[in-house]
């Protein structure tokens, strides 16, 4: 998510931005923007694609009755609009800025091409990142479809540790620092905030987790 989602820990940003590489840096620049400002939206032309060097970016669409559907909340690091590389010409989503200080790195699709093709290594990552964000994604759609509000949430903070946990060495539990506020993840897994405050608390009189405004831990006792 995943973003959803660090490539295995990696920042996808230090490893694509063009100002990295000779050959392309004198015509690269990066843009800013604010919260609620759109990166682009459905139905625009596909000649991007996007890394963000910091802030936040949601990734939805909307239904024909006019409701938002989120699909991502991405952070620094993270790269979205890949599906440009595909050969899809429109956008069949919005991406938003949820931060007052997101910086972003437009790379068009001819100079990814030539980066993928010149760099077998970023090529072989840029597949492999595809390829998990689909699968996070059709793994997300089964749980908003089948599951109930607990299970999401749980499923999520699994996800979570996956990419921003870590051992606590003194007790052994799993120490989460994550970038999401509270009304991003309600988001993420399709309910209110209250009713996630108020699922966090059960799960924490369980003893399944603690958590604080800046980390979730999954205890060692049922972790």
């Amino acid at each position: 998510m995943e973003s959803l989602w660090y490539f295995d820990n990696v920042n996808l940003f230090k490893i694509l931005c063009p100002h990295k590489y000779d050959t392309f840096k004198e015509n690269h620049s990066s843009s800013t923007y604010k919260k609620k400002d759109y990166i682009y939206f459905e139905e625009d032309t596909a000649s991007n694609i996007y890394l963000i060097d910091k802030g936040k970016v949601k990734i939805g669409y909307y239904t024909e009755d006019g409701k938002e559907v989120i699909k991502a909340i991405l952070t620094r690091g993270e790269i979205f609009g890949e599906k440009a590389i595909l050969g899809i010409d429109k956008r069949n989503e919005f991406a938003q800025s949820i931060d007052n200080t997101t910086s972003i790195c437009p790379v068009s699709k001819d100079t990814m091409y030539e980066l993928m093709r010149d760099n077998v290594s970023v090529s072989f990552k840029i597949h492999k990142f595809i390829g998990l964000r689909i699968k996070k994604l059709e793994r997300r759609l089964e749980l908003l479809l089948f599951k109930d509000t607990k299970t999401r949430l749980i499923e999520f903070l699994n996800e979570l540790c996956e990419d921003y946990g870590h051992d606590c060495e003194k007790t052994g539990d799993k120490v989460i620092c994550h970038p999401y506020t509270q009304k991003d993840i309600a988001t993420l897994i399709a309910t209110s905030r209250p009713t996630l405050n108020t699922l966090l608390n059960e799960l924490k009189e369980e003893r399944i987790i603690s958590f604080n405004r800046k980390e979730i831990r999954l205890l060692k006792t049922v972790a």
